[in-house]
């Protein structure tokens, strides 16, 4: 999901392999190095699409699930806090709708709206480079957690700017719940991922390693790792979030009016 992410990521698929009678093949090998073709066989390991976006960050959320229950707590936990915030207050929902029109962020949406494929490509390149990565990544590898804090305070912000204002918006809600939970998950990937990255750095021996250096680059491999499915979900959260304010809120409010 990030710019750099080539730079981060680097990841070898290990081959398992072994024969029909169970020896490895090194066992398997006569004397000049070469395989027997009868009796050999190779079990490839999984692809590696597939150990990309599910088993590598499923493993590291499996070996951080304590933290991993709290990131996802917090993540949807503060975004909740902030619409409720935003309904007993509902001048500070509309002090955030009078501030995203006065830096022109209502007038960018309008202007787009109308071609999906164009408003889908918005949402995703904010949503990415603003949102994960300027948000919640650089400032984690500048100073450890960094990104937790600045995360939390934009999830509260959210919050209290989803309040609808009309009956119109809370129409518009309806779908938009789903984008909320799909995206949401990818910055609670994110969120995960620093958090490994700043215990990495902080205490090196959590990771395995002896030295803060060793630790940092071990925690921004898992990083990367996590930032692999977030970026998945971000274009899924994007093209959903864009097609369906653009063809299902007109059909909800003429069926729920």
């Amino acid at each position: 999901m990030l710019a750099s992410l080539t730079d981060w990521y680097s990841v070898l698929v290990a081959t398992d392999v072994t024969t029909t009678d169970g020896k490895t093949m090194d066992q398997a090998r006569g004397k000049n190095g070469a395989v027997t073709p009868t009796t050999s066989t190779i079990r490839r390991s999984r692809p590696w699409v597939t150990n990309v976006l599910w088993h590598r960050p499923i493993a590291i959320a499996r070996a951080n699930a304590r933290a991993w229950l709290l990131v996802n707590t917090g993540t949807y936990g503060l975004l909740v806090i902030g619409f409720v915030v935003g309904l007993l207050f509902p001048e500070l929902s509309q002090d955030r709708a009078t501030a995203l029109e006065d830096d022109g962020t209502g007038e960018l949406v309008r202007s787009v709206f109308a071609t999906p494929a164009l408003f889908a490509l918005l949402i995703l390149a904010v949503n990415v480079f603003r949102l994960s990565l300027l948000t919640i990544i650089v400032p984690s590898v500048v100073v450890p957690f960094a990104g937790l804090a600045c995360f939390g305070y934009w999830a509260v912000q959210t919050g209290v700017t989803l309040v609808p204002a009309s009956a119109g918006g809370w129409v518009a809600l309806i779908p938009h719940v789903l984008t909320v939970v799909i995206e949401l998950q990818a910055y609670a990937l994110c969120c995960l991922g620093v958090y490994v990255l700043g215990r990495s750095w902080v205490r090196p021996r959590s990771a395995g390693v002896t030295l803060h250096r060793q630790g940092y680059l071990t925690g921004l491999r898992q990083l990367a790792v996590l930032a692999v499915p977030a970026l998945v979900l971000l274009v899924v959260g994007a093209v959903w979030e864009a097609y369906s304010l653009r063809y299902l809120v007109g059909p909800l409010a003429r069926l729920l009016a």
